[in-house]
């Protein structure tokens, strides 16, 4: 799907980021293995609060514009005092933000390539 390509995630992230959210730059693009050459990404950063890497990536079906977050598995447990976990919330907020945000483009990508 054209809105999954590198340069497309990185422009609706910019614009994401522009809206102001405080967690926003730990955001980054990155290529996503796919096969076959093709140019895809998806958005993955580093939580600030505890030590675990998120990816949100599209759906894996064809003409899908669902977006969801994939957290990496951790190898120990993470016990969180109060003001890190008020920070972790912060940071999930605006990855649930970036969710929508993304569906909403992706929907709109299509609606205006009449698909």
């Amino acid at each position: 799907m054209p809105f999954r390509t590198m340069t497309t995630l990185q422009s609706w992230v910019d614009d994401f980021r522009a809206l102001g959210y405080d967690d926003a730059d730990i955001l980054r693009v990155i290529p996503q293995d796919v096969g076959e050459g093709e140019d895809a990404g998806l958005v993955a950063a580093r939580l600030r609060s505890v030590s675990t890497t998120f990816y949100v990536a599209p759906g894996a079906a064809e003409g899908s514009t669902e977006w969801s977050v994939t957290f990496e598995p951790r190898e120990d447990a993470a016990p969180l005092p109060a003001g890190r976990v008020m920070a972790l919330a912060g940071e999930l907020a605006t990855l649930a933000a970036l969710c929508s945000f993304l569906q909403a483009r992706s929907e709109a990508f299509l609606a205006a390539r009449g698909a």
